[in-house]
C-alpha cells in the first residue's frame, strides 16, 4: 500500500509540478533554494498524513463533485461556548445529529494570549490547542468521531498576522532581522505614513492606523487589524512555507474544511489598498494546488469581506480554481437590508447576479455568524430605486437597533465611526427578528410575527444554492447575551452580544411543544430534512426568479431531474397574493395541501414551499 500511496502522490504533485514552480519562482523571483525546500516540505506532511486519512482523498478525488450537492448542513460554533472543551464538544455531536448538522465549523481555538483576544485571532502558536480547551490529541479524537457520524469538521487558519507573542514576533521584537523580515519593520514612520496613505483603516475606532511602534526593536510594525496582531510579510517565502505546513498540519489532525481568514489581506504593496491585490489570487492559486497534491480531500473556504464584485474572484476559474468555497457575506447583508425595508428588489438584483455564475460555485450562505453585519450592499443598483448611501446606512443601523419608531429588532451597534458612516450590527437572529422585544413585552401577537419571520429567514438560506450555515443557538431561538457588558474582558468589544456560552435550558424548551423555542427547531429540521431529500435543492439546479408583481414578494424557481420548486417569500407587513399564473398542480412542503400556483397566498413575514414532480 505504501508504494502506492507514493506513486498517487507523485501523480498529483506531477500534474501541477510546472505551474507551481512557475508561480512560485515568479513571486519569489527565482528562489529554488526556498522552492526545494518547500516541496520537501510537501512530501514531508503527505507521509505524515495519517493512512485513514489518505483513504478519504482516495474516495473524495474519485467524487469531485462531493460537496456540491444539497446534503450538507453546516454550524458555527465557539468551543468554549458550546461545550467548555473538545473532550466536551465530542459529547455534544449527538445534539448536532438531531439538528441534521453534518459540517461543524469551529471558530479559532488555537493558543492565543491569555486575555488579550477572546476572538481567537491573534495565535501565538498554530500548532498547540488553547490549554483552556484541550489538547491537540483531542482535536484529532474530536475529527475522528466526527468523520465516525459522517460529520466534517471546518478549521479556522489565520493567514494575515500572528500574535506579537509568537515566537517569531518574539525573536523579531529581541532584534533578529531573519525574524523582522517575517513581518513589515521599519526604522521610523516615513514608509509606515507612506503605506497610510492609500491603506484603509480595518477598525478606526477600536484600531486607529494601520502601525503601532515596538518599543523594543525601536521600529514600526504593521499590524492592520490590531496592535497585538504583526501583519505577516508573504513576499518573504519563509512565512509563506510555514504558514502552508502550519495549513496542512491541521488538514493531517482531520480538518475537512480549512476556512482561509483574512486572505484578501495577505499580500501588501505600497501605494495601493494593500487588499485584494494581484498577488493574492497567485498565493490562494498555490494553495489549491498544495491541498490537491498533499490531501485532496480537504476543501479550502475562503473568507473575503467584501463588496460582491471582490468575492467571486477568489474562486478563481475552471483551469486555475482557488477556494472551493466561499463566505456569501453579501446576502447575510442583503438579507437584513429586505427584512428592515421590506423591499426585495436589491435581493432580487443580487440573486441574479449569484444565478449567472458558473454552478461549480459554492457559497456558504448564512443569516448570522460570529461576525458583525457590515453593509456592504450594491448601492449603486439601490440609487436607481432611490435609496441614497448615507441616509440609507443610518436608516438599517437605527432600525436593528430599535431606535427607528414601531421597530421590533433589538442589536447594537459595532464600530460607530461617523467620520465614515460605517457603523455595523451586532445581534443574534432572533432578537433581531423581534423575538427578544416581544418577549419583553409579553405580547403574543409580536411573538408570533417574529417566530414567523425567523423561520421565514431560515427558508429563505436553505432555498439558496450552496451550503447552509447555521450559527450555533440559531436553532433554538437562543438571544442577545447583553450581561457581556457587566464581564471586563468582553464589554469593549459589542460583537459578544451574539457570541454569549450555549443555553442549555433553553435547548431544552426544544421539546416543549408551543414554545418559540419548540416551533423554530422543529420547522427548521423539517426544511432541513426537505432540503437533504429532494434533489431541486442540488446546486447543479436551475435557479430563476419568477415575477411577482409585489415587490414586498420574491419569489426564487428552481428546477433539476424533473422536479420544481417554487419558493416565496413575504417580507411585507401584510398578506399578500403572488400572482405566478402557473396552473401545475403542486404540493407545499411545509402543509402538504395541493393545489396550483396560479394566485399563492403568503402571509405577512412567511413563506411558501411549493413543490411539483413532473412525470
Amino acid at each position: 500500500m505504501n508504494a502506492q500511496w507514493k506513486q498517487e502522490f507523485a501523480v498529483r504533485f506531477q500534474h501541477h509540478a510546472n505551474e507551481l514552480q512557475w508561480l512560485y519562482c515568479e513571486l519569489y523571483h527565482n528562489d529554488l533554494k526556498a522552492y526545494d525546500y518547500f516541496t520537501e516540505m510537501l512530501y514531508r506532511m503527505w507521509e505524515e498524513r495519517p493512512e485513514k486519512l489518505k483513504t478519504m482523498d482516495q474516495a473524495r478525488e474519485n467524487c469531485p463533485d462531493w460537496y456540491r450537492g444539497h446534503e450538507l448542513i453546516c454550524t458555527e460554533t465557539y468551543v468554549q461556548s458550546f461545550a467548555g472543551t473538545l473532550q466536551g464538544m465530542r459529547k455534544k455531536l449527538s445534539y448536532l445529529e438531531e439538528c441534521g448538522i453534518n459540517c461543524l465549523h469551529l471558530m479559532p481555538l488555537m493558543t492565543c494570549p491569555e486575555g488579550k483576544d477572546d476572538g481567537g485571532y491573534a495565535v501565538s502558536d498554530f500548532r498547540t490547542v488553547r490549554p483552556e480547551l484541550g489538547t491537540t490529541e483531542d482535536l484529532a479524537a474530536l475529527a475522528e468521531d466526527c468523520h465516525a457520524r459522517g460529520i466534517l469538521l471546518c478549521l479556522d487558519l489565520v493567514l494575515n498576522h500572528t500574535s506579537d507573542e509568537h515566537e517569531w514576533a518574539q525573536q523579531a521584537r529581541a532584534g533578529k532581522k531573519e525574524y523582522q523580515d517575517r513581518y513589515f519593520f521599519f526604522e521610523d514612520w516615513t514608509m509606515p505614513s507612506a503605506f497610510e496613505q492609500t491603506m484603509p483603516q480595518a477598525y478606526p475606532t477600536s484600531a486607529p492606523g494601520n502601525f503601532t511602534w515596538c518599543e523594543e526593536a525601536h521600529r514600526a510594525v504593521m499590524t492592520t487589524f490590531r496592535a497585538d496582531e504583526w501583519d505577516l510579510n508573504y513576499a518573504n517565502p519563509t512565512v509563506f512555507n510555514d504558514m502552508m505546513e502550519n495549513m496542512l498540519f491541521l488538514c493531517n489532525l482531520g480538518a475537512d474544511i480549512i476556512q482561509l481568514d483574512t486572505l484578501p489581506y495577505i499580500w501588501k504593496a505600497l501605494g495601493t489598498s494593500c487588499r485584494n491585490l494581484p498577488q493574492v489570487h497567485t498565493l490562494a492559486r498555490m494553495m489549491r494546488m498544495i491541498i490537491e497534491i498533499v490531501c485532496p480531500g480537504t476543501l479550502l473556504l475562503g473568507v473575503a469581506v467584501m463588496n460582491p464584485e471582490k468575492v467571486t474572484p477568489y474562486f478563481g476559474n475552471a483551469e486555475r480554481p482557488e477556494c472551493h468555497l466561499l463566505y456569501n457575506v453579501s446576502v447575510m447583508a442583503t438579507l437584513w437590508h429586505t427584512m428592515a425595508t421590506r423591499d426585495t428588489r436589491l435581493m432580487a438584483h443580487q440573486l441574479r447576479q449569484m444565478n449567472s455564475l458558473p454552478r461549480e460555485n459554492i457559497f456558504v450562505n448564512y443569516l448570522r455568524s460570529h461576525h458583525e453585519i457590515a453593509w456592504r450592499l450594491d448601492y449603486r443598483f439601490l440609487e436607481t430605486i432611490g435609496q441614497q448611501e448615507e441616509p440609507h446606512r443610518r436608516f438599517l443601523n437605527e432600525y436593528l437597533t430599535g431606535k427607528w419608531g414601531g421597530s421590533p429588532s433589538r442589536g447594537e451597534w459595532y464600530h460607530d465611526d461617523p467620520r465614515l458612516g460605517e457603523i455595523r450590527i451586532c445581534g443574534r437572529t432572533a432578537s433581531l427578528c423581534g423575538l427578544e422585544a416581544a418577549e419583553k413585552e409579553k405580547d403574543p401577537l409580536m411573538t408570533e410575527e417574529a417566530v414567523r419571520l425567523d423561520i421565514m429567514m431560515h427558508a429563505f438560506l436553505l432555498t439558496l444554492s450552496g451550503m447552509p450555515m447555521l450559527y450555533s443557538g440559531d436553532e433554538i431561538a437562543m438571544q442577545n447575551d447583553w450581561g457581556y457588558r457587566n464581564d471586563p474582558r468582553k464589554k469593549a468589544d459589542s460583537r459578544n452580544l451574539h457570541r454569549g456560552a450555549m443555553d442549555w435550558d433553553k435547548a431544552e424548551k426544544r421539546r416543549v411543544k408551543g414554545t418559540p423555542e419548540a416551533r423554530i427547531f422543529s420547522e427548521i429540521r423539517r426544511l432541513e430534512q426537505a432540503r437533504q431529500a429532494l434533489e431541486v435543492f442540488d446546486a447543479a439546479a436551475d435557479v430563476w426568479l419568477p415575477e411577482t408583481e409585489n415587490h414586498r414578494v420574491l419569489a426564487v424557481g428552481r428546477y433539476y431531474r424533473k422536479e420544481q420548486l417554487l419558493a416565496l417569500f413575504n417580507f411585507g407587513a401584510e398578506d399578500a397574493t403572488a400572482w405566478l399564473k402557473d396552473e401545475k398542480e403542486y404540493t407545499d412542503l411545509v402543509t402538504g395541501e395541493k393545489g396550483d400556483a396560479g394566485a399563492v397566498k403568503v402571509p405577512a413575514g412567511g413563506f411558501r414551499w411549493l413543490h411539483h414532480r413532473f412525470e
